[in-house]
């Protein structure tokens, strides 16, 4: 425990030295203000590889995020209530039906949640049905997000993990919002996730590289 602790302590300072020396590119940002500004409850998808900087794009922003209750799934935790994020523990393997109650109860009180549709084992770019079930039981919209780095890691793990380096130029997109009826074949939705995951992907993986797109934004926070 007393590494886990260690390990996530250090984690969040560096979140947060990334944050504070980078310059962050806003993309498509409206279509999260006009979610928030109806009050109703939606869903933020990302793959798994892309949610270590999420934290702090996000930070003190109460969403509440469901992990795994793995020893990493524990790491992850704490660096997200450090951040100002909730969490919900489980994942298909282990407590499946609590998580989804709780998180089923989050959306209809107008609250947002966070998943990775591909998590938290893979296979890699694969949407699982969680997120696509909570929207259709809730009509809550799924909202696809990414972000991309030009400086970066890339660990070789399944998920592709990517963490950010400091000093650096990184681009946040949000898609337009995806939403399932309650005779929507989970199947065809997931696709039509999937897609819209990798593009909003390859979107900020453009503009973080380059001056191709740009919308203003004010130094980062503290």
């Amino acid at each position: 425990m007393f590494k886990i602790r260690i390990l996530s302590f250090l984690a969040c300072v560096y979140i947060r030295w990334v944050g504070w020396t980078s310059r962050i590119i806003w993309v498509n940002r409206s279509v999260r203000d006009e979610l928030e500004a109806a009050g109703k409850g939606f869903i933020y998808a990302f793959w798994h590889g892309r949610q270590a900087f999420l934290t702090y794009l996000h930070r003190g922003e109460g969403i509440v995020v469901l992990i795994s209750k793995s020893a990493d799934g524990e790491i992850i935790a704490r660096v997200c209530h450090s951040l100002g994020f909730q969490t919900v523990r489980g994942s298909s393997s282990r407590g499946a039906s609590e998580a989804v109650l709780r998180l089923q109860d989050i959306l209809k009180s107008g609250g947002r949640i966070g998943i990775t549709p591909d998590g938290p084992r893979g296979p890699l770019r694969e949407v699982q049905p969680g997120a696509l079930y909570l929207a259709q039981m809730t009509g809550c919209p799924i909202v696809p997000l990414a972000y991309g780095a030009r400086k970066k890691w890339v660990f070789k793990g399944w998920d592709e993990f990517i963490v950010p380096k400091p000093f650096n130029r990184i681009a946040i997109m949000y898609g337009e919002p995806i939403s399932v009826a309650a005779d929507d074949s989970l199947a065809t939705k997931a696709l039509e996730l999937k897609r819209a995951l990798n593009f909003v992907a390859h979107e900020v993986d453009v503009i973080a590289q380059g001056d191709c797109y740009e919308e203003p934004v004010g130094l980062p926070t503290l």
